[in-house]
């Protein structure tokens, strides 16, 4: 069995204070993973405050945290207000999100999150799930594997590398990591192989877990869920999830439509409490490699907002 092991978590006390943590508050910790920032949160709460963490990768219950104020939440965080509701929550103080992959996951090799390892193409966050990356190579047609490479890859050469993939997997199904990079070796532009390859896997692992959606869900119920100056605090690693949060932060939707009243009152739901994304020191980037791409952002739900 492989060793859990996690790294720092990113952006850990620019975080942390962004939540602006009320001792008897209620905060939602969206992503718990090693538990890094749920145990900084924890330490901020009074005896009255509560945790709910929410994780759908089963290896995250290896780092719960034994706290009468703490419950961890086994699910994706799409299903935030159901699962609030379970436990009698219908408003909460803060929300914090750390998205994309955890270290963890990308140093465990039977994961198949890296293409460093030669492994099975899996890269499930939830492996209750049945949706793998060898099912998307092997039967998606060509018009959506096209779609992930452009929207979540940002792949230059999307379409060829789409018709190869179509033609390779006739011949022979895609099932090793190994494989699948030796076969496209024809699309991987000399001297950017390492970025091609990470584009390639980020598309695939956001197409199976559905992230761009989650993302979406949540921040449409986070407007309902959080108390008047209740904040909003969310990393992200990829330029679509950051315009997606900066956008529904600065508006209340995804049109980026502000809505006024007849006097020109803004109508949006947050106020923003940092104008332009918070990114790692120096200090930070050199301690944690993970941290290089992050953005932070931070929001504070209105009294007024509707």
């Amino acid at each position: 069995m492989e060793q859990i092991t996690y790294h720092n978590s990113v952006m850990l006390i620019q975080s942390i204070e962004g939540l602006n943590i009320k001792s008897d508050g209620i905060y939602i910790d969206l992503t718990f993973g090693s538990g890094g920032h749920s145990k900084a949160i924890l330490q901020y709460l009074g005896q009255t405050g509560k945790l709910f963490a929410f994780d759908q990768d089963q290896d995250s219950k290896q780092n719960l945290i034994n706290d009468s104020r703490f419950t961890f939440i086994n699910h994706n965080f799409k299903h935030i207000k159901n699962h609030l509701e379970f436990y009698g929550i219908k408003k909460v103080d803060g929300i914090l999100g750390d998205l994309g992959v955890s270290s963890h996951q990308f140093d465990c090799k039977s994961r198949g999150f890296s293409y460093r390892f030669d492994c099975p193409l899996d890269m499930r966050m939830d492996t209750r799930k049945s949706l793998k990356a060898s099912d998307i190579l092997n039967t998606y047609d060509e018009a959506e594997l096209i779609r992930i490479f452009n929207q979540y890859g940002e792949i230059h050469n999307a379409s060829k590398l789409a018709k190869l993939i179509i033609s390779e997997r006739k011949i022979m199904p895609f099932e090793m990591s190994q494989d699948l990079i030796n076969r496209i070796k024809s699309c991987i532009p000399k001297h950017k192989e390492f970025k091609y390859l990470a584009q390639l896997y980020q598309s695939l692992r956001m197409e199976i877990n559905g992230e761009i959606n989650a993302l979406r869900s949540l921040l449409e119920q986070s407007i309902a869920l959080l108390n008047p100056k209740g904040r909003l605090v969310m990393i992200s690693y990829h330029s679509l999830e950051d315009r997606m949060v900066k956008i529904f932060m600065r508006s209340g939707n995804f049109d980026d439509k502000i809505e006024k009243d007849m006097y020109g009152n803004n109508l949006s739901p947050f106020s923003l409490i940092n104008r332009k994304a918070i990114v790692p020191d120096e200090k930070e980037l050199n301690e944690n490699n993970r941290s290089r791409s992050a953005r932070l952002r931070i929001a504070e739900r209105r009294q007024d907002g509707k």
